[in-house]
C-alpha cells in the first residue's frame, strides 16, 4: 500500500508547481533551447535575436515540455550574459515561465549566474566527480543553498562511465556523498547514467542502450528517492539527417527506459513519435540494435534506413488546416478541440456572413454536427467532445455582444431555428456531473441548452420552460428521494397544462421507474435516458415534426406494457413474511466471539487531510466511467478502442491533480466516530445518548442455508458491541475554481475538477477506513494491502452508506450527521432530501466483524414497512415514500412534494 507523503516527492516549480507523483509516468525536458543541440537556436542567440529565440522556448512548452533545458555553452558567446538575458526574457513570458528551468552548462560560473535568475525551483545540469570530491561537495552545497535539484553525471576522475558496472559504482559513490556529507535531499538528486549512441559500427558501443536500461533499474532499486534522466537524442547520433529513423529510435528507447525506471529526459517533445505508431518493420530493426539481439543488427538498420525517406510532413500537416476556408477552419478547430485561433476565425466568419446568428447556425453548428456524428459513430469520445464544446462556447461568447437585442429593429425572436432544452437537477439534489455531460453532448448536436443548475424547485422549472419557450425539459437526480421529486415535477407539468417532452436521467433513475411512477402522471412524452449518448436520438425523435406523434404513441405503449409486466411480477414474486425473515438471520458464532473495543472511542476530526496521501488511494475506474470510457484501470489505458484517449485523459487528470494539490484548489475534511452500541432486533441503539439506527432486512424467499441479511446481524445480539460512522468531503473551496471555469465556458475543466473531487472524496473514505482498521479501532493492526486489494475490498469489515443497497433509506443519514456533529465539525450539510453538500462528499457506517459483507436489500413487504415506520416514529405514507424503490407492492400514494 502506497503511503507516499508530500515531503517524499520531488517538487520543482516555475510559476506553477511540478510534483513528481507516482502517477507521472515521464517528464519531458525540452531540448531545443540548447545552443549545442539546436542549430536554429544557436544561430538566433549568436545573432542576438533573443526575441525569436524565445519563440523556440514557447514552441517547446506548447509541444509538451514540462521542464525547459537552457544551455549557452558556445565558444563565441559570453555564456554568463547570454544565460542571464535569456532567463530574464523567459521570466517575462508567463506561458513559458510557468514550467521549471534546467540550467545546463559545463561552466560553473554560468550555472551560478542562472541560479540567480530563475524563478521557483529549477534543476542544475550538471555536476560530477570528474575533478574530485572536494569540488563536487562545494558545488553541491551551493546548489543546495539556492534550493535547486541537481543532475549528477556518471563521471569520475577516470572519465565517463561507459559500462554497466562503472555507471552504478559512480552513481552509488556520488549518492553517498550527497546524502551523507552534503545532507542533500535525496528526492532532489537526479542521475544521468550516460546515453551513448548505438549502431555506430563499433563493437564497444553495441551495449550502450541496454547498459543504460540496467543501470537505471539498479539506481531506482538501490538509491532511494533518486531520479534518472538523460539526453535521449544521443542514442540516435548515427542517424543524423534521417528524422523518421531517429524519431523511432527515440520513442523505442524512451519506452523501454521508462519501463526500467527513467523519470525524465531531454527530448524534443514536438518531434516525439508514438511508440505504437512506429512501423512494425522499422521498430523490429531499431529494437534489435537497442537490445543487441544479433551480430547483424546495426548493418540491417543502416540498410533499412536508406529506404526511409526523411520527411517533415508531421510539422507541415499540423498547420496545413490554417490554409483552408474559414468554415473548414472552424470545423477543424471544433473537431480537434483547438482553441488557439477560434476568436480570429469567428470574427472572420462574422464579417463574411454579416450576421452573428448565421455564424452560429452556419459554420459553428455545422462543425458541431460533425462532432456529434463522430461521437455517435464511436469515432470520438466524450473527453474530446467536451473540449469541442469549450471551443464552441468561446466562439458564441465572442459573438454575443454582436447579437441583436430585444427592441433592435432587426430583432426577431423567431429568427433562430435552434431548439432549446432546459436541464435541471431537481430540488433536494446537488449532483450535476451527468447533467452537465448530457448538456455538452446535446449542445454538440445543435441544441441550445438552458441549464438551471442544482436544487431547482418544480415551479421554477416550469416557469423557466414557459418563459424560454423550450422544446424539451430534462430532469436529473442522483439520490433516491429525487425519484419522488421527478414524479412531482411531472404531475405539476400536467396540472399546469404543459405538453413538453420530459427526459428523465440520473444514477438512481430507471426505465421501469419512469414507466411505473412518472409516465402515468403526465400525458406528454416521458422518456428515460440511460446515458448522454442516447440523449441525442431521443431528443430528436421527441420533437421532430415527422416523428414526434408516432414516437409519443410508441413510448406511451411501451411504458404501459412495462407497467403491466411489472405488476404481474409483483403478484407472483415470492416473499417471506418479515417474521420469517427475522427468523433467518446471518449465522454468526457469537459464543466464540468477543467484540473488539476501539482504541479511540468517540469522535475524531480531521481539519485538513493531505490530498497527496488521498491521491494514492484513488480508484480510477469510476473516473473513466464518468467520461463514458468503458474499461477497468489500468487496462483501459491499453485498450484498442479507447486506450489512446483514456491515456490522454489520465495524463490531463493528473496534471490537474498536481495543481489541485499544490495550489490548494480544494480542502479535504473528515470526521470519524466509534461508539458502543446495543442491538435491539434490527435497530442499533447507542446507550450513551439513546440515538438509534434502524436497519432493514432482506425479505425475498431464500434457498436452504441462505440468510435474509440485515446490517444489524453483524452486531452482537446479547452484549455491548461497537459501530463506527464517518463523513468526508474533498469539496471545500471548489466553487471558486468552478466559477472561473463557468465564466470562461470551460466545460471540460469544470467536469474534470468535479470528477477529480469526487475521486478524492472516495479516496478519503478508503484512507480513513484503513486508519480505522489499523489504528483508531485497531481490529486489523497488521493489515498490509495495496490499493488494488483495497479496491477489491479484501479487508476485514465494511463501510455501507445510507442510500446504497444494504441500507437504501437516506434519512438514516440525518441521525448519522447528528451523532458525528458533521455540520459543526466539518461543514457538510444535508438538503431536505438528504443529499450532501459539498457534492464531493461521502458518509457511512463502519462494521468491523470478520463475517460482515456487502449485500443488496432487494424488495421488502408491507409488513416490514409498517414495522419500520413504527421504529422510526413516522407515518406509513412517509416510510413508503422513503422506501419506494424497494417496495414489493404498489401503495396508493398521493403525488406531492416529498
Amino acid at each position: 500500500m502506497s503511503n507516499i507523503k508530500n515531503r517524499d516527492l520531488m517538487k520543482l516549480s516555475g510559476l506553477e508547481p511540478l510534483v513528481f507523483t507516482p502517477e507521472i509516468n515521464f517528464v519531458n525536458i525540452g531540448e531545443r533551447t540548447n545552443v549545442t543541440g539546436s542549430k536554429k537556436f544557436a544561430r538566433l542567440i549568436l545573432n542576438g535575436q533573443f526575441d525569436e529565440a524565445l519563440e523556440v522556448a514557447l514552441d517547446q512548452v506548447r509541444g509538451g515540455a514540462q521542464v525547459l533545458d537552457v544551455c549557452m555553452d558556445e565558444g563565441m558567446l559570453d555564456g554568463v550574459a547570454a544565460m542571464q538575458r535569456f532567463l530574464h526574457l523567459i521570466a517575462s513570458e508567463p506561458e513559458i515561465s510557468r514550467i521549471p528551468i534546467m540550467i545546463d552548462s559545463s561552466r560553473w560560473e554560468i550555472i551560478v549566474a542562472g541560479l540567480k535568475c530563475i524563478q521557483g525551483k529549477g534543476i542544475v545540469n550538471s555536476i560530477s566527480l570528474k575533478n574530485g570530491e572536494a569540488e563536487f561537495v562545494n558545488q553541491a552545497k551551493t546548489i543546495k543553498k539556492f534550493g535547486a535539484a541537481v543532475v549528477v553525471m556518471a563521471f569520475d576522475e577516470d572519465g565517463q562511465a561507459d559500462t554497466y558496472q562503472r555507471r552504478i559504482d559512480i552513481c552509488k559513490r556520488s549518492y553517498d556523498i550527497l546524502v551523507d556529507v552534503v545532507k542533500f535531499n535525496h528526492q532532489d538528486i537526479i542521475f544521468d547514467p550516460n546515453i551513448f549512441p548505438v549502431a555506430t559500427g563499433m563493437d564497444e558501443h553495441r551495449k550502450n542502450a541496454i547498459d543504460f536500461f540496467h543501470a537505471t533499474q539498479w539506481i531506482k532499486q538501490n538509491l532511494p528517492g533518486a531520479k534518472v534522466s538523460g539526453g535521449v537524442s544521443n542514442v540516435s547520433f548515427s542517424f543524423r539527417g534521417n528524422n523518421p529513423v531517429r524519431e523511432a529510435m527515440h520513442a523505442s528507447f524512451l519506452y523501454h527506459a521508462i519501463r526500467h525506471g527513467m523519470d525524465m529526459g531531454i527530448v524534443n517533445p514536438t518531434m516525439l513519435e508514438i511508440y505504437d505508431d512506429i512501423p512494425k518493420d522499422l521498430l523490429e530493426k531499431v529494437e534489435d540494435v537497442l537490445f543487441d539481439r544479433n551480430e547483424e543488427a546495426t548493418e540491417t538498420l543502416l540498410e533499412f534506413a536508406e529506404t526511409v525517406k526523411a520527411s517533415d510532413k508531421k510539422e507541415v500537416a499540423t498547420e496545413a488546416w490554417r490554409e483552408s476556408p474559414v468554415e473548414k477552419r472552424i470545423e477543424h478547430a471544433l473537431v480537434k478541440g483547438i482553441i488557439d485561433h477560434i476568436l480570429d476565425d469567428t470574427e472572420e466568419a462574422r464579417i463574411l456572413l454579416k450576421n452573428p446568428l448565421k455564424v452560429i447556425e452556419g459554420p459553428l453548428m455545422d462543425g458541431m454536427n460533425v462532432v456529434g456524428d463522430l461521437f455517435g459513430e464511436g469515432k470520438m469520445f466524450l473527453p474530446q467532445v467536451v473540449k469541442s464544446a469549450r471551443v464552441m462556447k468561446k466562439a458564441v461568447a465572442y459573438l454575443e455582444p454582436f447579437m441583436p437585442k430585444v427592441g433592435d429593429l432587426d430583432y426577431n425572436e423567431e429568427q433562430s431555428s435552434i431548439k432549446k432544452i432546459l436541464l435541471a437537477t431537481v430540488k433536494g439534489d446537488v449532483h450535476d456531473i451527468g447533467k452537465n455531460i448530457v448538456g455538452v453532448v446535446l449542445a454538440c448536436n445543435s441544441y441550445q441548452i438552458i441549464d438551471l443548475g442544482v436544487m431547482v424547485d418544480a415551479q421554477k422549472i416550469i416557469d423557466e420552460a414557459i418563459k424560454n419557450k423550450v422544446d424539451i425539459i430534462g430532469l436529473s437526480g442522483l439520490i433516491t428521494p429525487s425519484l419522488d421529486e421527478m414524479v412531482y415535477v411531472a404531475s405539476e407539468m400536467e396540472r399546469q397544462g404543459l405538453n413538453i417532452p420530459l427526459l428523465i436521467g440520473g444514477a438512481t433513475t430507471s426505465r421501469i421507474h419512469t414507466a411505473v411512477k412518472v409516465d402515468p402522471v403526465y400525458s406528454g412524452t416521458v422518456i428515460h435516458v440511460t446515458d448522454a449518448s442516447k440523449s441525442v436520438p431521443i431528443a430528436g425523435e421527441s420533437i421532430s415534426e415527422e416523428t414526434k406523434d408516432a414516437y409519443h404513441k410508441q413510448i406511451k405503449e411501451t411504458y404501459r406494457q412495462l407497467r403491466v409486466e411489472h405488476e404481474a411480477k409483483q403478484q407472483v414474486k415470492q416473499m417471506a413474511t418479515y417474521a420469517e425473515a427475522k427468523a433467518n438471520p446471518t449465522f454468526i458464532d457469537w459464543e466464540h466471539y468477543e467484540p473488539i473495543v476501539p482504541k479511540k472511542l468517540g469522535t475524531t476530526v480531521f481539519e485538513d487531510l493531505d490530498l497527496s496521501i488521498l491521491r494514492s488511494y484513488i480508484d480510477w475506474t469510476p473516473f473513466f466511467s464518468t467520461w463514458m470510457l468503458s474499461g477497468k484501470y489500468p487496462k483501459i489505458l491499453n485498450d484498442e478502442v479507447v486506450g489512446k484517449e483514456a491515456q490522454k485523459l489520465f495524463d490531463e487528470a493528473n496534471e490537474m491533480l498536481d495543481r489541485i494539490i499544490e495550489e490548494k484548489w480544494v480542502k479535504a475534511k473528515a470526521v470519524i466516530g466509534l461508539y458502543p452500541v446495543q442491538r435491539v432486533e434490527d435497530d442499533l441503539v447507542l446507550p450513551e445518548n439513546g440515538m438509534s439506527f434502524h436497519f432493514l432486512r432482506q425479505q425475498g424467499k431464500k434457498g436452504k442455508g441462505v440468510p435474509n441479511r440485515s446490517l444489524a446481524d453483524y452486531i452482537h445480539p446479547d452484549q455491548i458491541d461497537y459501530l463506527g460512522g464517518f463523513a468526508v468531503t474533498a469539496g471545500w473551496g471548489i466553487e471558486q475554481k468552478l466559477d472561473e471555469f463557468k465564466e470562461s465556458g470551460d466545460d471540460y475543466n469544470d467536469i474534470m475538477l468535479k470528477a477529480l473531487a469526487d475521486r478524492l472524496a472516495e479516496a478519503g473514505a478508503e484512507y480513513l477506513h484503513v486508519l480505522v482498521r489499523k489504528e483508531l479501532w485497531g481490529y486489523a493492526e497488521n493489515e498490509s494491502l495495496g490499493n488494488d486489494s483495497l479496491i477489491k475490498e479484501e479487508y476485514q469489515g465494511i463501510r455501507p452508506a445510507p442510500g446504497y443497497p444494504a441500507c437504501p433509506e437516506h434519512s438514516e443519514k440525518r441521525t448519522l450527521f447528528d451523532l458525528l456533529e458533521v455540520e459543526k465539525n466539518i461543514g457538510i450539510i444535508l438538503t431536505d432530501s438528504y443529499a450532501m453538500y459539498p457534492t464531493s462528499s461521502v458518509s457511512g457506517f463502519y462494521f468491523g466483524h470478520p463475517e460482515s459483507k456487502y449485500f443488496g436489500l432487494g424488495k421488502i413487504g408491507e409488513d416490514q414497512v409498517k414495522d419500520y415506520a413504527r421504529r422510526k416514529g413516522v407515518s406509513m405514507e412517509q416510510a413508503e415514500r422513503w422506501l419506494s424503490p424497494n417496495l414489493a407492492y404498489s401503495p396508493s400514494l398521493n403525488v406531492q412534494k416529498s
